[in-house]
């Protein structure tokens, strides 16, 4: 079962805090409250999350000039950010949340189910991402014990063969299509099957090289 992933909310009204709350309570994941942007910036080098939920109006840093700061970080550029806002939002506000490279806007009041929606699919992404790392863990270490020494010599090899099983598949896709038998079904198939095979190979190397930036 995965772990329960973290749900950023930062907005500087209680009662806009817990109505999100209560929105988001039947995902059953933990909710974290910020009250502000500075708040926001302490909890997100504390904990990773899977989404941030951010007000754009608030006293001091708003919500633009705190996403900006979240994707200057190295750890937290990549966690999506929904900007919560309230209606009459101008041209120069949507702008300015795109250059933040936020991931979506809802205006308040905003549909309960929709905000739900977006945010359960964030928090599946980032627990597929956790499960693929763990996975990457397991490999590296069970693959470490069997060899005797360091992955990375023997991801490196497999890295090598790699480049050179595509360099031949792509001389005989070449060949194929040379020889004009590209209508040849059993042939375009068998070369299908390579780029499959190629394709699993791949993902396994790059599972041994290790998880990229957490």
């Amino acid at each position: 079962m995965p772990r329960k992933a973290n749900i950023l909310l930062v907005d500087d009204r209680d009662e806009n805090l817990t109505a999100l709350e209560a929105i988001l309570t039947s995902l059953d994941q933990n909710l974290v409250r910020a009250s502000s942007g500075e708040d926001a910036l302490k909890a997100l080098l504390e904990e990773d999350f899977a989404v941030i939920l951010l007000d754009v109006v608030m006293p001091g840093m708003d919500g633009f000039e705190t996403a900006a700061h979240i994707k200057q970080r190295e750890r937290t550029k990549d966690v999506p950010i929904i900007f919560l806002t309230g209606a009459g939002i101008d041209r120069h506000q949507v702008f300015r949340g795109y250059a933040s490279r936020a991931i979506d806007y809802l205006t308040k009041p905003f549909d309960p189910w929709v905000l739900r929606s977006k945010v359960e699919v964030f928090v599946e992404l980032h627990q597929v991402k956790q499960q693929l790392r763990e996975q990457s863990r397991m490999l590296r270490k069970e693959l470490a014990e069997e060899t005797g020494g360091p992955v990375s010599g023997v991801a490196g090899r497999l890295s090598r063969r790699v480049a050179e099983v595509n360099t031949n598949l792509e001389l005989l896709r070449d060949l194929v299509v040379t020889e004009e038998r590209d209508d040849d079904s059993r042939t375009i198939e068998a070369v299908r099957d390579l780029d499959r095979s190629v394709a699993q190979l791949t993902t396994l190397v790059e599972a041994l090289h290790g998880p990229g930036p957490e």
